[in-house]
């Protein structure tokens, strides 16, 4: 049963943001403007393009992602589906999970497969293109799951998007950093395993505490 409802909710979300294409390009669009527009500021010198990519990718793609942030519950929450699934037989937390991992799927997903050909403009090569890219797939999960249980905190609150991004910020540092760091390691001939290897440690517990980190604060909110 909790599987069907999983695949229920998640099939659900994903349909809905088909729907509300401009949304979601929006967000990809802000993605490839933040990535084209630096080499044109900084200029031809390869070198220094090298050096700025993987913090100017990977920024890009975190500022991306916080713009669908708000809107993960928000419509829920005024058409009173989040009222139903809290009365529903199914766990909260179980369903919470769908809604996440759809937020990844439609917000996330696009910015792992466009961030190797942005990067080329950037004069990375084959192997830190790689890098860019795992990173990213490690990474991109862990600014849904984290920041889903901000938005679930700020949810019905005046000014909440100002809220969200205030509580979100901090915690993406770590994310960031590391993600970034994974390139720059690779491209100074240094290993990465050691950024993987955070990256995931940050996954695991992250997937594992965020839906019922949100599922409570949700519960909260709809009092």
């Amino acid at each position: 049963m909790n599987a069907q409802a999983f695949m229920a909710v998640l099939r659900r979300d994903l349909r809905l943001a088909l729907r509300r294409k401009s949304e979601v390009l929006t967000a990809v669009f802000f993605f490839v403007v933040v990535a084209a527009l630096f080499p044109l500021g900084i200029g031809p010198e390869l070198n220094t393009l090298r050096l700025v990519a993987p913090g100017v990718l990977w920024v890009g793609a975190l500022l991306s992602s916080m713009l669908a942030l708000q809107r993960l519950f928000e419509a829920d929450y005024r058409d009173g589906t989040l009222e139903q699934m809290a009365l529903s037989p199914v766990s909260m937390p179980w369903l919470i999970s769908a809604k996440l991992l759809a937020h990844w799927l439609v917000s996330g997903v696009p910015l792992v497969l466009l961030a190797p050909v942005l990067g080329l403009q950037f004069d990375l090569s084959a192997e830190a293109l790689v890098t860019l890219t795992l990173s990213l797939l490690l990474g991109t999960p862990i600014l849904s799951l984290v920041g889903g249980i901000g938005a679930a905190l700020t949810l019905g609150v005046r000014g909440g998007g100002v809220l969200l991004s205030l509580l979100v910020l901090p915690l993406f540092i770590p994310v960031l950093v590391f993600g970034a760091g994974a390139v720059e390691a690779q491209a100074s001939g240094l290993g990465t395993q050691a950024h993987f290897s955070i990256l995931m440690a940050m996954l695991l517990p992250a997937a594992f505490f965020s839906p019922l980190a949100c599922a409570a604060a949700l519960r909260i909110a709809l009092e």
